[in-house]
């Protein structure tokens, strides 16, 4: 009889600590992962949390290996406060516990996330059968708390596509190439070894990014020679550059050049080296 008792009291105490907690998780059936961005400039996984909205774990091209994870609600955070990040086993794994990995940080109005390491630890524990779980209070209810769960069902595959997308990005951002600075040989529109490496990233660059809709083509010369000749060795410098994109397949709308001869030095021209300086094509580009 006593033992029936304790049963009985057991489960209405955790009838009543659950009933506070609206869960949000994709079940077996509707759980799916998918390799949404899938280019040489940024990779994005994402999971749909039927709901709530959607988990997304992306990283970009950077000259240093980056990751970070972005919980995108349909209902943004109407407060500040913080989420427990923890690591929780599945139903059909009894006897494992759960582990915490982070607090994540929730900003009034705006979509939350999480840096590098966590994210990584999240993927991880997601590769280990493990489901990274947010744990917050509602900011609308005081007697609720949410938890939102990332299922790890039909993870593996989209996981190893997102990988693969990670490992073939390119080892550079577009703040690496945003402002560039082309210097040629003298008295020609022969450009320096350096500078034959950065034109190349560039339209390798520019072939991927469509949302680029102008690059600034702007050419210099020296004060050596005659200021008409200068002038016109400017404007070749940065047309030469401009044809050098098109014939890559460029759209000839989106580049602008012109030449600027003998303006703007950036350098004396009275010695070897100033000169080099001068003898410049500076590329600007900028994102809408």
């Amino acid at each position: 009889m006593k033992k029936t008792l304790i049963a009985i009291s057991l489960s209405i105490f955790v009838s009543q600590t659950n009933a506070g907690i609206r869960q949000y998780h994709a079940d077996l059936g509707s759980s799916q992962w998918q390799l949404t961005k899938d280019s040489r400039l940024k990779c994005t996984l994402s999971h749909q949390i039927p709901n709530y909205g959607e988990a997304k774990f992306y990283s970009t091209a950077n000259r240093k290996t980056n990751m970070e994870f972005e919980l995108d609600m349909l209902r943004l955070p109407d407060n500040y406060s913080l989420a427990q990040v923890r690591a929780v086993a599945p139903n059909w794994r009894p006897g494992v516990a759960s582990r915490t990995l982070a607090d994540m940080k929730l900003h009034k109005q705006f979509a939350p996330d999480l840096p590098k390491k966590v994210a990584w630890t999240m993927l991880s524990e997601l590769e280990q059968g493990m489901s990274p779980t947010f744990y917050y209070d509602d900011w609308y209810n005081d007697n609720d708390k949410i938890a939102v769960g990332l299922s790890t069902s039909r993870f593996h595959k989209a996981y190893q596509d997102f990988v693969g997308c990670v490992g073939n990005l390119l080892n550079y951002s577009f703040d690496d190439i945003a402002y560039t600075v082309l210097n040629f040989e003298f008295g020609s529109d022969k450009f320096t070894k350096s500078s034959q490496k950065r034109i190349s990233m560039i339209k390798e660059y520019l072939s991927l990014d469509t949302d680029l809709e102008l690059v600034l083509i702007d050419g210099f010369s020296d004060s050596y020679g005659a200021r008409n000749i200068n002038q016109k060795t400017s404007e070749k410098r940065a047309n030469k550059i401009r044809e050098y994109f098109v014939q890559n397949g460029i759209d000839a709308s989106r580049i602008e050049a012109k030449g600027y001869g003998e303006k703007r030095h950036i350098a004396a021209n009275d010695t070897v080296l100033g000169r080099a300086k001068n003898r410049r094509v500076v590329i600007r580009m900028d994102k809408p």
